[in-house]
């Protein structure tokens, strides 16, 4: 009965889907694009902080403070998400974590 009741809960969690092969984990193509093309306006934000006129260094490292602080909750808030997920809807945790799939 027990192997019945948990082949059945696995067919109706994980739809037979196993984890990605080679493309999980940091850093891959997404973070490339991310980082080298969509954050342009916010690198050109920073630098006009600190090198336009006129010059406030200390309002500058704030506003650096608050970009760092900001990013930070985030990522750590999708990591925090892609485990559970990884652990509900796939079995185990993500490959980072684990061992990598099949």
């Amino acid at each position: 009965m027990i192997p019945a009741l948990s082949n059945a809960l696995t067919h109706v969690l994980y739809h037979g889907y196993d984890g990605t092969e080679g493309l999980t984990g940091f850093p891959n193509i997404g973070t490339y694009l991310i980082f080298a093309v969509v954050l342009v306006p916010v690198y050109v934000m920073v630098a006009a902080w600190f090198l336009g006129e006129p010059r406030e260094t200390g309002t500058g490292l704030l506003g650096v403070s608050y970009l760092v602080a900001i990013t930070a909750q985030m990522w750590i808030g999708m990591f925090i998400l892609t485990v559970i997920i990884g652990i509900v809807f796939y079995g185990g945790m993500p490959e980072p974590l684990a061992s990598p799939g099949p």
